[in-house]
């Protein structure tokens, strides 16, 4: 079992580098950073840091841990650039990132800025496009693709690592879950101890399914740690969760 650490994103920059370094030298593996513009409950006017940015500065401010996103929303950023992000902080990083990529969901923040948040069908199927984009780019020296949503023609990208590490967050058994089976290094849901056991069996199957080894898949989860010396704000936490 390897531990990471995924600080809250309402946070300074300062406390966030305070945090991973000091974890950094204790021995944990590595850090994860959320992909959001404002909180989703609570008070929406903090500092909310965003992913790439950060992402840039811990590979500057860290020497070991791996560093990761949990997970870019793909209807953000056309996935072709969050690929040539990505693939710039990998090599500043040297070769230390990983790639983790969800459908989006959050409409709080998706009708602030004016994003489109398409019906969960067109959002999952534009997913499904994203990933085949960054897998294709990052496997290829130069990648073609035609799908409903994306076209991508001969598009070079450098520097890439074909190894690159792809995880897919999201535990929608139908679609999210089949695509983590067919394509993803690695999947990541929330989830309990006992709701995990039964999401295991559902990606077991669809790896079944595809012809797909499960144990080829890594399998993370996360455990939400809330602290705060005023007892009636850790309740509101509560509620909110």
């Amino acid at each position: 079992m390897k531990l990471s650490i995924w600080p809250n994103a309402s946070q300074p920059w300062d406390v966030i580098v305070d945090q991973v370094t000091a974890l950094e030298g204790a021995g944990w593996d590595g850090v994860y950073v959320a992909d959001h513009f404002m909180p989703n409950f609570g008070d929406i006017t903090g500092p909310t840091g965003e992913c790439v940015a950060i992402m840039g500065g811990l590979a500057a401010a860290t020497e070991r841990m791996r560093i990761g996103s949990l997970v870019f929303g793909n209807t953000y950023r056309h996935p072709a650039i969050l690929a040539n992000q990505v693939a710039t902080i990998d090599h500043m990083s040297g070769g230390r990132v990983l790639f983790g990529l969800g459908a989006g969901w959050q409409e709080n923040e998706h009708d602030a800025y004016g994003i489109e948040l398409p019906p969960v069908k067109q959002r999952l199927d534009r997913f499904e496009e994203a990933v085949q984009v960054v897998k294709g780019l990052f496997a290829e020296e130069r990648f073609s693709f035609k799908g409903e949503y994306y076209v991508i023609e001969e598009a070079p990208m450098n520097p890439a690592r074909a190894d690159m590490s792809l995880l897919v967050g999201g535990s929608g058994e139908k679609r999210t879950m089949r695509i983590a089976a067919q394509y993803a290094d690695e999947w990541n849901a929330w989830s309990t101890p006992e709701i995990m056991r039964g999401k295991l069996d559902v990606l077991r199957r669809h790896c079944d399914q595809l012809g797909r080894d499960f144990d080829d898949i890594a399998v993370s989860t996360q455990a939400l740690i809330f602290m705060n010396d005023d007892e009636s704000a850790l309740e509101g936490i509560r509620k909110a969760e």
